[in-house]
């Protein structure tokens, strides 16, 4: 079991990074990895949960102890696997979670990728009542320009387990916004994708 890697950010992908520790590269998959830009070729520290399947060996990384937290109370949930819980984690609107599972909002959690109906219900019962506070927002995002802004978001939404055809859905607005960096693009394609 892994707690965390110390190591340069040698990649960035569009679901995961790439850590280089002492020469050897670990793909961490991360919940909105576009938001380590500034970290990129630089020394970093993420936190980690090593995840075994019958077929893989998976590292999926955290930017706080608290959204680990967060990461391993979702996966507990009966009907919320690895990447469905990443694919939360990557909304970045960790309150709006919270609060969706507190008052029982069920439309509010089927608006992430995965999650029907019935999932959202077993969360609700899960963890109704197991927060104790909203983690803070760490990190801010950094200055990117143009279309390759947009087609990493894309590509991290197409990650994420979104459709083409939601993301096409909302492409004129998202353009519209014109995002400068890909968290900033992210930001507000979670936001039309949750209307």
């Amino acid at each position: 079991m892994y707690e965390y890697l110390n190591g340069e950010l040698a990649h960035i992908l569009p679901t995961a990074i790439v850590v280089d520790v002492h020469g050897v590269g670990y793909q961490v998959v991360f919940a909105n990895p576009y938001r380590l830009q500034d970290s990129l070729k630089k020394q970093i520290k993420v936190l980690v949960q090593q995840v075994v399947r019958e077929d893989s060996i998976t590292l999926y990384g955290f930017i706080s102890s608290e959204e680990r937290e967060l990461f391993q109370r979702l996966i507990s949930v009966s009907g919320i696997g690895p990447k469905s819980a990443m694919s939360i984690l990557a909304n970045d609107d960790t309150e709006g979670f919270v609060n969706a599972v507190e008052s029982g909002n069920v439309t509010y959690l089927t608006k992430f990728p995965g999650v029907g109906k019935k999932t959202a219900q077993q969360i609700i019962l899960d963890l109704k009542g197991k927060f104790e506070a909203v983690p803070e927002e760490t990190t801010k995002a950094v200055v990117s320009t143009n279309q390759a802004t947009l087609e990493e978001a894309k590509e991290a939404l197409l990650g994420l387990g979104y459709s083409a055809k939601e993301i096409t859905k909302i492409w004129k607005s998202l353009e519209a916004a014109a995002p400068s960096t890909t968290q900033e693009a992210l930001k507000v394609a979670f936001k039309l994708l949750m209307k």
